[in-house]
């Protein structure tokens, strides 16, 4: 484990994050999970889906 890590687990132990941090990291996960969710149950739709352009060939 990195040095740097015990040092952040340290300060964190003696002066833990708010309520209100504590809120938005969740909610962040939470919706990231969402969308995770619906691209792996429902799908990517087509129409945000880029295609490939074909690379210019001169004859």
């Amino acid at each position: 484990m990195n040095p740097r890590h015990l040092l952040r687990m340290a300060k964190w132990a003696r002066k833990p994050p708010s309520m209100r941090q504590v809120k938005i990291g969740v909610s962040i996960l939470l919706i990231c999970m969402m969308i995770f969710a619906v691209e792996y149950f429902i799908g990517w739709p087509d129409a945000l889906t880029m295609e490939r352009v074909p690379k210019y060939k001169p004859d």
